[in-house]
């Protein structure tokens, strides 16, 4: 005769069951998103045989990593890594998003008159730009996730006009370092056909190999390289205060910022970056640039040296000598506990203080270079309530 079994006993055996179809049912669904995300492939992959040797004789590249011009570290103030961490999954979450869609304009960037200078903002670090008659993408992440899993580090609610298939077939593709907010496995993948050649820092281009890139469209840049993109268009690969890293290990790839240098106009682009003596280097090698165009936001005191506080971002800013300035890295991902809308707040009041020329057009907004008063508002402002 079976023995029965205890009210707790059979609570135990009930918890345990349930456990395991719980966690039974975790695994499917892990390997389900894992399989929609292209992961590991989206990982990347590491540097092999001649990139590896290229990236052995960079002076930037030192025991094993690369490393900033700079001692910097990863995280500064009194709080550890698993601290930050902890405070960033699991602290107060208020005002990181906005309660209401952002204001998007749906420009057709296939209509573009392709004689005109052009900027589009596509969102975070994304942009579509139109330089000297050549068409270029800056680190596009045009999908709703910048993360390895799709789950983690959503867009903000709202219509985004912009997917891969929007956008016009381009003659060049830049990419500032490999983190999944500048570098995206699914947008690369669905606009691979309509890239003409790609630059990106050392180490990069065995990602986009690994996904499918012919070798042979690939430049793969070091700090302080000149590239000709064309005859009346040169492209300078310039320092950045940042890190790399899509797996486990960090700066094994480069991270860079480019200038774009035409025959009437010079283009700065940050990529990531913490504030630095390069900006003024920079300011004085080229005697200035038309338009920078900046990280501004995911930042904190907690890695204050690898992202910049709007007042850093203004003062580099000046340090560059720019005539005007367009903000990014903000306005559609949260990767930081500032409010969505800090960096725009706080960049508008620093740049009132120091005099900086602040260009804010909304995602998707057409910039025509040539135009000294594009007359655009501080759109942040008129977000709906509960945005705050």
């Amino acid at each position: 005769m079976a023995r029965s079994r205890s009210p707790r006993r059979r609570f135990f055996y009930r918890l345990l069951r349930v456990s395991g179809a719980v966690g039974l049912l975790g695994i499917v669904v892990l390997l389900v998103l894992m399989f929609f995300s292209g992961f590991p492939r989206n990982l990347g992959k590491g540097a092999q045989g001649e990139r590896l040797a290229r990236i052995q004789q960079s002076p930037q590249y030192q025991d094993g990593v690369f490393r900033n011009e700079e001692p910097t570290s990863l995280f500064t103030g009194d709080k550890g890594r698993m601290a930050v961490m902890w405070e960033f999954m699991f602290g107060p979450k208020t005002q990181r998003k906005p309660g209401t869609p952002l204001p998007v304009v749906a420009t057709d960037l296939q209509g573009l008159p392709a004689d005109r200078d052009t900027l589009v903002w596509l969102g975070h670090s994304s942009f579509y730009f139109q330089f000297q008659g050549h068409r270029i993408l800056i680190d596009p992440v045009l999908g709703d996730y910048a993360a390895p899993l799709s789950p983690f580090n959503r867009a903000f609610k709202g219509p985004y006009p912009f997917p891969p298939e929007s956008i016009p077939a381009v003659d060049f593709l830049l990419i500032t370092h490999d983190h999944y907010d500048h570098l995206d496995y699914q947008t690369l993948r669905a606009i691979r056909e309509r890239v003409g050649r790609v630059i990106v820092p050392l180490g990069v281009g065995a990602h986009l190999e690994h996904w499918g890139f012919d070798p042979a469209q690939i430049r793969e840049v070091d700090w302080h390289d000149t590239v000709s993109l064309a005859a009346d268009l040169t492209l300078h690969a310039l320092p950045a205060r940042h890190f790399s890293g899509r797996g486990l290990g960090s700066n094994k790839t480069l991270w860079v910022s480019y200038l774009f240098e035409g025959a009437a106009r010079k283009v700065y682009f940050s990529g990531d970056s913490g504030y630095d003596g390069h900006f003024k280097k920079i300011g004085e090698r080229f005697g200035g640039v038309d338009l920078a165009i900046m990280e501004d936001g995911q930042y904190d005191p907690s890695w204050a040296q690898i992202h910049m506080l709007p007042r850093e971002v203004a003062q580099a800013s000046v340090d560059l000598q720019a005539a005007a300035v367009i903000p990014c890295h903000a306005g559609r991902f949260t990767l930081s506990n500032h409010s969505w809308d800090a960096p725009y707040r706080d960049l508008a009041k620093a740049s009132e203080a120091l005099g900086v020329n602040l260009l804010t057009p909304r995602m998707g907004e057409v910039y025509h270079l040539d135009d000294p008063t594009p007359g655009f508002e501080p759109w942040w402002e008129y977000v709906g309530e509960g945005a705050r």
